[in-house]
């Protein structure tokens, strides 16, 4: 295969990778539902051997798994696991805020503070369309500041599997200041260049996360059912 050959293959499977994971991502794919690899074959104009090989990028990424003779099915977080995979994330979070203690610049200093003036806004307007990209893009900007892409490339896989998780531990109760309260905590931390302080607040930044997650699906437990 000639290099262009290569390259093509190689922009045709990023892709489909990335189109695939925002449609699972979004809801778009339901958790549990079998992906229909001909379709997505037919919607992409390619053959099937490109979309699996893109489902198996997926797999890896835990999006997705694969069930011999069945096929792809987005998978399905129960509340157990979702608890598991914050766990890991507030210990890998924590490593990032150690690290931008150490070494963040003046400019990256600039942009965390631009981005809390952004989320402050949304929290005010109690604007939670307008606070969760925000969100995200704080959390990923952190990540990738810290230089590590070993860090960032777990951090954001896990990350990926919790979104539809995520969104509902920011909804009621104020969640959204209370939020971006913590996130103001950690950049101060950093700013003081004191990585133990800031090693501290990343971490409890998504215990915190946590527990509003489990607060919010016992009080959907406790809610009277209308059939």
């Amino acid at each position: 295969m000639d290099q262009l050959s290569v390259l093509r293959t190689s922009t045709l499977q990023s892709v489909l990778e990335k189109e695939l994971e925002k449609a699972v991502v979004s809801g778009q794919i339901a958790p549990g539902a079998r992906v229909n690899e001909n379709a997505l074959a037919g919607q992409f104009g390619v053959s099937r051997g490109p979309v699996r090989e893109a489902l198996r990028a997926l797999e890896a990424a835990g999006l997705v798994y694969s069930i011999p003779n069945r096929g792809f099915f987005v998978r399905r977080l129960d509340l157990m696991e979702a608890a598991h995979i914050y766990d890991v994330r507030a210990a890998l979070f924590g490593l990032a805020g150690e690290t931008l203690a150490r070494n963040a610049s003046d400019a990256v200093l600039s942009e965390l503070d631009r981005h809390l003036a952004a989320m402050d806004e949304a929290a005010r307007a109690r604007d939670f369309d307008a606070y969760y990209p925000l969100n995200l893009s704080f959390h990923r900007y952190i990540i990738e500041a810290t230089g590590n892409p070993v860090l960032a490339n777990h951090y954001l896989d896990l990350v990926k599997q919790m979104h539809l998780f995520r969104a509902r531990s920011l909804g009621p109760g104020g969640g959204l200041s209370v939020s971006n309260a913590e996130h103001r905590e950690m950049v101060e931390a950093v700013a003081r260049r004191d990585p133990a302080a800031a090693r501290e607040a990343f971490a409890h930044h998504v215990i915190r996360a946590k527990r509003r997650l489990l607060a919010a699906e016992e009080k959907e437990k406790s809610l009277p059912r209308v059939d």
